[in-house]
């Protein structure tokens, strides 16, 4: 992987991380593309601590809250949401982990899995828009779907959110929760994956690798801002069009 294929993936996998399209779909499509030989979960993992920066920053506020409160009821009860909704996914990686990396490598599983994150987005749009809070059974319900976004051509943002707010969750308060669940799935991603790598095999990869987390990070930032915009304005359902788009095109020609 060339500096310019790095910066290349470190932007898309920015700005589709946050934006509801797919960051791991458009990374599998991007690297069929470049014909780049390198395991899809490596460079994910490594964009995805780009990713998680993005979020630390713009969320430093409700974390530096959630830390500095720790002994309220009211913080323990979120990061209690937070712990039951990761379980899902936790599970899911433990059992279907070779499934999971054979899914990397087949840009027509993709296809399939965009247009299915365009149809979730879409019928985001009619959900129940009373104002609820989050509870334990909630939180599972969006716990599960998450996990279904560990395979690629699925949107981890697009399926925490939409479910949230077909649950009737406030626009604001699911992208935050969707976000804070997104920093323990990373983080252990991430820890996973080094774990189970040799370094020694890729010591021509860092560099690169390098440089894609830290473009990851800008372009996360800004599309991360740009997505708590679009939440705000209700027009998060734009996106399914996109995602159809993609995964038809995808499909015929990949």
């Amino acid at each position: 992987m060339s500096i310019i294929e790095a910066i290349i993936i470190g932007i898309v996998q920015g700005l589709t991380e946050f934006l509801p399209i797919s960051s791991s779909g458009h990374l599998v499509i991007l690297q069929k593309l470049l014909k780049i030989d390198l395991p899809g979960n490596l460079v994910e993992v490594s964009t995805h601590l780009g990713t998680l920066l993005s979020i630390i920053l713009i969320y430093k506020n409700d974390i530096y809250d959630l830390i500095s409160s720790f002994k309220s009821s009211k913080t323990k009860d979120y990061i209690l949401l937070v712990v039951i909704a990761t379980i899902p996914s936790v599970v899911f990686v433990l059992i279907a982990k070779s499934f999971i990396l054979t899914i990397f490598e087949s840009s027509r599983s993709v296809s399939f899995a965009l247009i299915f994150t365009g149809i979730i987005l879409f019928i985001s749009h009619y959900g129940n828009y009373t104002i609820k809070k989050l509870n334990i059974s909630k939180g599972m319900i969006i716990g599960i779907f998450q996990a279904l976004a560990i395979l690629p051509g699925i949107s981890r943002s697009g399926m925490t959110i939409s479910i949230a707010l077909l649950l009737g969750i406030k626009n604001v308060e699911a992208a935050k929760f969707s976000f804070m669940l997104a920093i323990p799935a990373i983080f252990g991603a991430a820890i996973l994956t080094l774990v189970e790598t040799d370094l020694n095999e890729i010591d021509d990869l860092i560099f690169p690798l390098i440089v894609a987390a830290f473009i990851a990070f800008l372009s996360g930032y800004y599309a991360l801002k740009f997505l708590i915009k679009i939440l705000n304005n209700g027009k998060f359902y734009y996106f399914s069009i996109y995602c159809i788009f993609l995964g038809i095109i995808s499909l015929m020609y990949l």
